[in-house]
Parts: C-alpha cells; structure tokens; sequence
C-alpha cells in the first residue's frame, strides 16, 4: 500500500479533527519549566497520575532555581508516585540547574538548545516547544503516534526520530501542531493497542492493518 499524497493526509487530519475536537496535551502546567517537569515525569506514567502529583509540588516549588535548589531525596519522595522517581529526581534537578548555568533560568525555546537539558530528549522537546512555547517545527512521536503511524502505513520504522522524519515528509506544517493530540486521543479512544475498535475508526479506509485484514477474506 502507497503511503499517503498530500490530499489524502489532509483528509485524514481534518476527519480526526471533527472526531475529537477537544484533543489537547493533557498535561497541566502553567509555566514553561512546569511543563518541562510534567513531561519528564509522563515518561512511563500515565498524564492522570502526573496531573495528581504536580500540583502539590508546583504550589511549593516554581521555578527552575527552586529545584535546583530542593534536595534529591525530597523530590524523589514528592514525585514518587509517577514511578522511576530516582532517575527522575535526578534528571530534574540536573536539568533546573543547566538552565540556570546556561540560559539564565529560562526554559530554552530551540530544539537544539533543549536537547542539551539533562532527562529532555527529541519526543520530549517537541511536546515542550508545541505547549510552552507555540513551536511546530516537529512531531512528538510517543507510543500512541508509533503504534498509529505503523498500523495505517504512514511509517514503517520503529525507531521514533525515523518515525517523525517519514510524518514531516507527509503532513503539511500546518497540520504539525495537530498531529500529536490527534494521535494520542486516537489511540486512547479507538486505535487501542491490544484491542483496536476498527468498526468504529473513522479513518480505517487510510489504514494497511485494516484494509489487509479485509483482504484476507476476499
């Protein structure tokens, strides 16, 4: 099956768009170092938990020289719930204390510039320059948009920088900020992992895993 041309893509995004008009970041934050926090604390932890955790935390704790300054074993205790909280902790506080070393405890706003930030990978970045900062260059591709991008054909990669290299080549810039939110509300809504519910999927007619399925009773 052919991937996507430009017309297609531009069906599938806007038909996802109407199926889930409200697909947002689920996280919460008000601030762009909040919104570092929240996304490394996502990492193997559901957005819910990371949401329950975070307020206590953001009531006592704002900026970056504030966890810079926190001591490791108390914010290994305040994020504990999130799991994996000592690589965690220490990724935080590493990551706090480089943007008050090399950007004036200001949350860097380019994509090479955050990769330099201890804990804050490529899938992480682009979520941090969408949300805090309004920046579309990129697409975050968490498991959701893999899982997707692999069962409709859009890619045929599984490592996700490779992943996001093939969307950037089939969706418009327009459609970048999209991508992601429509993607994971997808996968959380109908494109399950184990248990995919392909009658209801409103864009199964783009997918190879569906259209293959049909094939093999023809």
């Amino acid at each position: 099956m052919k991937k996507l041309n430009k017309q297609q893509s531009v069906e599938l995004v806007e038909i996802l768009k109407h199926t889930y008009p409200d697909a947002t970041c689920s996280l919460d934050f008000t601030t762009p170092f909040e919104m570092v926090v929240s996304v490394m604390l996502s990492a193997q932890c559901t957005d819910e938990r990371v949401n329950k955790t975070t307020p206590s935390i953001f009531a006592k704790y704002k900026t970056p020289e504030d966890f810079a300054n926190i001591e490791l074993s108390e914010l290994e205790t305040l994020i504990h719930p999130c799991g994996f909280y000592k690589n965690k902790a220490k990724n935080i506080k590493a990551c706090a204390q480089k943007i008050m070393d090399d950007f004036n405890g200001q949350v860097p706003q380019t994509m090479e510039e955050l990769l330099t930030l201890p804990g804050v990978g490529r899938k992480s970045a682009n979520v941090i320059l969408l949300e805090a900062f309004g920046i579309a260059n990129g697409i975050a591709v968490d498991t959701h948009a893999k899982r997707i991008s692999n069962r409709i054909g859009l890619s045929n990669e599984t490592d996700p920088e490779k992943i996001e290299q093939d969307l950037l080549k089939i969706f418009s810039k327009e459609y970048l900020k999209d991508i992601n939110h429509l993607f994971v509300w997808h996968g959380r809504k109908t494109c399950d992992a184990r248990r995919p519910n392909c009658e209801e999927c409103r864009i199964k007619h783009f997918c190879k895993t569906y259209l293959s399925s049909l094939s093999k009773y023809v």
